[in-house]
């Protein structure tokens, strides 16, 4: 099913029965393209780069991500998904289109959108994970770049490239896929993982998004691992930001436990800790 794949460059213009406008992000493999189909209604159309169309695992990975997404749908914290396959031998993947931006941007530039809705975006990120873990997956590459927000503060997570089945026990992964800043000790030693790396995952991210630095800084996975392990110099969230209620801040701490066993067993015990402490819908 792979055969017969473009290496030219993709241009605005008709694209199958649809209409590519513009790109609007970028990332990993693909391009995001704001496109429009015969009704002129708007979508996201996720395009495979040409510079990966040669590489068989790029490709597949492509796919896996596309039917993991199909997988875990009608969940309002997830992008929602239409199509995928080939036109004119570019793989692509028909989605939502949200207008806003990602979380990294938003924090980056403190804008009131992530300010004024920060505990209800940190809900729906846990919900979003819940409902992937529930739905058998884990995301494996949970980061505020793969969580979009609206102009209004929802939010959808996306990005399933990466997604592996959750299995009965710890698995070992053959490759270490992922951004080592957001990965917990465990991963980063390739030793058997879980869904507990997702959990961590979402610690870093809402560190990062209650004090706009992350928790383990460091510039190669050598550094983070030993910030991870060697925690003299962790700062606490309240010393960063000390309007933070202090039961949030013993969440976040929770999730970034050292040890997987201390860490929240599964997101649903999360989200329903983080419920009652936010207290939002």
């Amino acid at each position: 099913m792979f055969n017969k794949v473009s290496s030219e460059p993709v241009m605005p213009g008709p694209f199958g029965r649809f209409t590519l406008q513009e790109v609007v992000a970028s990332g990993g493999m693909a391009d995001i393209w704001l496109c429009t189909d015969k009704n002129n209604r708007p979508h996201a159309m996720r395009v495979m780069r040409p510079e990966f169309a040669a590489e068989r695992h790029a490709r597949e990975r492509f796919e896996q991500g596309c039917e993991v997404l199909a997988s875990v749908q009608s969940h309002p914290n997830v992008i929602g998904y239409f199509e995928h396959g080939k036109i004119d031998g570019r793989m692509f993947c028909l989605m939502e289109y949200l207008e806003g931006a990602n979380l990294k941007e938003l924090y980056a530039r403190h804008d009131p959108v992530m300010t004024e809705n920060v505990a209800q975006i940190i809900l729906d990120m846990a919900e979003g994970l819940e409902h992937i873990h529930e739905s058998g997956y884990i995301h494996l590459d949970f980061k505020p770049e793969n969580v979009l927000v609206s102009r209004n503060g929802g939010v959808r997570l996306v990005d399933f490239d990466l997604a592996q089945p959750l299995a009965d026990a710890p698995i070992k992964l053959t490759k270490n896929p992922g951004t080592p800043a957001y990965m917990p000790p465990e991963q980063l030693q390739g030793k058997p993982i879980d869904q507990r790396v997702d959990i961590f995952a979402f610690g870093v991210a809402a560190y990062e998004l209650l004090t706009n630095q992350k928790p383990f800084p460091g510039e190669d996975i050598n550094e983070i691992l030993k910030n991870q392990l060697n925690r003299n110099d962790f700062i606490l969230l309240r010393q960063l930001n000390p309007d933070l209620p202090p039961p949030l801040q013993n969440v976040v701490l929770k999730c970034l436990e050292t040890d997987p066993n201390k860490r929240f067993p599964f997101m649903s015990v999360l989200v329903r800790e983080l419920r009652e402490i936010l207290y939002v819908s």
